[in-house]
This record gives structure tokens, C-alpha cells and sequence, in this order.
């Protein structure tokens, strides 16, 4: 249960007034993640000396919980021997995303604190490639070997699991480490002491490799309801485990990432409050050049028929109409695809069928959206029943292409190994844009016998 504010305010009080000792006794019976939440609103100074407070086990749970910048602010404030202590403490997953992060000066610091396995360990996963399973798995799993019996299998857990990520699911390993099995505690405990493990393992495993990608595993996770999965190398051998919490930020990265690529920015895993107004507009600077370079396809297209409009001044009316329409109806579909794409519930194979509903469905939408327009347009200019029959065609012509686009541009991005949430609202929108008012201007200088 999350901290509330009568909680919050309590602390605060302690912390005012320098009742040390009753808050220690109150820290040591919060969450980790609270605590961090807390000592992230406090000045550098009292941070330090809340985290002074904390005895070891629960100290090194709550840095790994903390923002890079409290855990730099610690880091430079305390002696080696207490930096040592943290390092060995960490999960080698957290250790090395705050290696990641950090400057060098720092990081060579802390690498001087941790023991040489530690720092082995640390090495070894910073030469996976960024956002792969080798950059998010932790090496600390439970691992036992197939001729072990149920009871020293117990032994062993009770030994060594007290810093494992998780104890509920084991790997059973030979000793070069190839992965042959997994056991879960479940299986333990229904099973006599006597019992072999290598009789009551699943080989039926489920894998993923150090250079897959983290949001390939994240698709096994979810597809799977696992709570951890196992790493192997080039030889199959066990390096880590992925374990859901990891997952759960990974699925939190890759949706923002895909959000802000939808918005046509450029990604970043900064929060917004924390984001320099510079860096904020940088991201955002490239993307809105190219869309507003590609908008000029649009006024070559108004200035070509640009004889067409002055003949006919009512037309101008109803581009905005037309291309707010269009719009719409591909971002619809857009969305829908990418979301589907995303979770693996269409793949680039099923174009076929993806374009065929998206003609249905724009041929429903078109006849509608059209229809009622049709009718609207009569009553707002009576006698002009060319012209809103030519808006109203235009308007259903416009919803079927951006629907079929909408469908289509996500897939064939997907298809070609980049992101379909580049194809989204904005790219999405400045093609449609244009492709409506080709539309437009053909039909009316066809239906309106317009000199082009």
C-alpha cells in the first residue's frame, strides 16, 4: 500500500524536528520503493543522512530504487568501504544500469570498489547490445544440477537464495553450464526428499538469447504468463534470467518510446520535469522539420489547381473538412494496427486480410460520414447540389484511401525491420492530406468541367 500524506507529513516531522532514532524505526518498516520516493524529495544533505539511517540490507534495496542523480549524489558522498558494501549488495542487473548512467569518473569509481567477480560480471554485461536480453537479465538465479535429490536440493536453496531474484523457479544445469531443465518450488514440495531432480524437470523450456531483443522477450512474457525467463548464449548456456519486474519497465519503456515517436519526437527515457527545455525542443525540432518540409507537397498541389478554386471560390471551403476527415480516419486505423503489430496479434504476412477489413470498414465509415455531410452541405447552400455531391464523393473516396494507408504504411514499416509507430498520426496525416486534395481537385475539374 502506497504512503499517504498524514504518513508522509509524520516523516516529515521527524525529519524537522531530528527524531533520528524514531525514524529509523519508521523507515525500517516502510517499502523500499517508498523510501526512495521519500529521500527523492529531500535536499542533497538530508538525503544522506536518511540513507545513513537505513541498516545495510534495506540501504542497498533502496538505492537501487532511487532516481540517477540521488544515486550519483550518494555515491560522491560516501567512503569506498560504504560504496563497496552497496556495489556487492546490488542486483548485477541494477549495478549495470547504474554503470550505464553515470559519468566516467564515477563509474570508475565504483568499479574500483567492487570485488573483481562483481567486476567481471559488470564487464561482461555492458558488451550486450543496448536493449537486448543481455542488457536486462541478472546473473543472480538459482541453478542446480540434474542428480541433485529434492532434499539437497532444499539445502541448497535455503543456502544460496537469500540474494536470488527469485527462488520459485530453478534451472537445472550441467556443469558447463548448459541449460537442460527448469524445477520450480511447487515441484519440490509435492515430491518426497528422495526424489532426483532430473526426474520431476520441465525440458520442455522456454528461451530467449542474449542478442534477442528486449521487446521480443517482453512479447514471450506476456504471451507465456511468465514470471522469469531464461538467458542463454551462442551455446546455450545459462548467462541470466529476465525476471517480470524487468519486463514491466521494459513494456513501460518501449510504450513511451512509441508514444512519443506517434507525436513525431524523437525518444527519450528522461522524464518530462527532469528534461531540459532545450533537449525537449531538439527532439521534438527534427521531426516537425521534415513533417513541415513534407507538408509543402500540399501547397505544390493547391497552387497547380489553383485556376480550378478561383473559378469556383466555394470549393476552398471544404478542404479543411475533407482533409481533417482523412486525418482521422487513417490515425484510427493506424493506431489499431500499430497496437496490433505490437502485441503480435497481426503480423506482415496478414496484409491481405488487414487491407480487405480496412475497405469494409472504410466503405461503412464512408458511406455514413458522406451521406450526412451530403445532406448537411444541401441545406447550408441550397442550390448548390454539384458541388456538395462532389464533396460528399470526395469525402467517401478520402476515408477508404486513409483507411487502407492507415493499414498498409504501419505494416510495410514493420516489414521492412523499422518501427510502424513512425507511421502514425503526423506522417500519416501530411500523405492523406495531400492524396485528399488530389482527390478533390481531380473530381471537381472533371464534375465541374474546371480548366486546369
Amino acid at each position: 500500500m502506497a504512503m499517504t500524506d498524514e504518513e508522509r507529513s509524520s516523516l516529515y516531522d521527524l525529519i524537522e524536528n531530528k527524531k533520528f532514532k524514531r525514524l529509523k524505526e519508521e523507515l525500517c518498516d516502510m517499502n523500499e520503493v517508498d523510501i526512495a520516493d521519500l529521500i527523492g524529495e529531500l535536499s542533497p544533505e538530508i538525503t544522506l543522512v536518511l540513507f545513513r539511517l537505513l541498516p545495510k540490507d534495506l540501504s542497498s534495496e533502496v538505492f537501487a530504487c532511487l532516481e540517477i542523480e540521488q544515486q550519483r549524489t550518494i555515491i560522491n558522498s560516501i567512503e569506498d568501504r560504504e560504496l563497496h558494501q552497496i556495489i556487492e549488495d546490488l542486483a548485477i542487473d541494477d549495478a549495470v544500469d547504474m554503470v550505464e548512467e553515470l559519468p566516467a569518473s564515477v563509474v570508475k569509481r565504483i568499479l574500483k570498489a567492487a570485488t573483481p567477480a562483481t567486476r567481471s560480471l559488470i564487464n561482461q554485461y555492458l558488451q550486450y547490445p543496448d536493449n537486448s536480453a543481455g542488457s536486462i537479465m541478472t546473473a543472480e538465479y538459482v541453478a542446480l544440477r540434474p542428480a541433485m535429490t529434492v532434499e539437497e536440493s532444499f539445502a541448497y536453496i535455503r543456502k544460496n537464495g537469500v540474494d536470488k531474484e527469485t527462488i520459485y523457479t530453478c534451472y537445472v544445469i550441467t556443469p558447463s553450464r548448459k541449460l537442460l531443465g527448469v524445477v520450480t518450488l511447487k515441484d519440490l514440495l509435492m515430491n518426497p526428499y528422495e526424489t532426483i531432480v532430473e526426474d520431476i524437470m520441465d525440458d520442455n523450456i522456454i528461451i530467449a538469447h542474449t542478442t534477442d531483443d528486449q521487446e521480443e522477450v517482453a512479447s514471450t512474457f506476456s504471451k507465456y504468463d511468465l514470471l522469469a525467463l531464461p538467458v542463454v548464449d551462442r551455446e546455450e548456456r545459462l548467462v541470466g534470467i529476465v525476471t517480470v519486474d524487468d519486463i514491466v519497465d521494459v513494456m513501460e519503456q518501449e510504450a513511451t518510446e512509441d508514444f512519443q515517436k506517434m507525436a513525431a519526437m524523437a525518444p527519450s527515457e528522461k522524464e518530462y520535469l527532469k528534461t531540459s527545455v532545450f533537449s525537449l525542443a531538439w527532439n521534438r525540432i527534427p521531426w516537425l522539420l521534415v513533417l513541415m518540409l513534407s507538408s509543402m507537397v500540399s501547397g505544390f498541389i493547391l497552387n497547380h489547381y489553383e485556376t480550378a478554386f478561383a473559378a469556383v471560390p466555394l470549393l476552398v471551403t471544404f478542404i479543411p473538412t475533407l482533409m481533417d476527415t482523412g486525418g482521422n480516419s487513417g490515425s484510427q486505423a493506424s493506431t489499431l494496427i500499430i497496437r496490433g503489430l505490437a502485441v503480435d496479434e497481426i503480423e506482415p504476412t496478414d496484409i491481405l486480410k488487414v487491407i480487405w477489413k480496412e475497405l469494409r470498414v472504410g466503405l461503412i465509415c464512408g458511406i455514413v460520414l458522406a451521406g450526412i455531410n451530403f445532406v448537411r452541405l444541401l441545406i447550408q447552400y441550397p442550390g448548390n447540389t454539384l458541388i456538395c455531391g462532389l464533396v460528399a464523393i470526395s469525402m467517401f473516396l478520402t476515408i477508404m484511401l486513409a483507411k487502407t494507408l492507415g493499414a498498409i504504411l504501419p505494416m510495410a514499416a514493420k516489414a521492412m525491420k523499422l518501427d510502424p509507430a513512425l507511421m502514425a498520426s503526423p506522417m500519416l496525416t501530411t500523405i492523406v492530406d495531400a492524396c485528399s486534395m488530389v482527390i478533390y481537385f481531380t473530381l471537381a475539374s472533371r464534375i465541374l468541367h474546371l480548366a486546369v
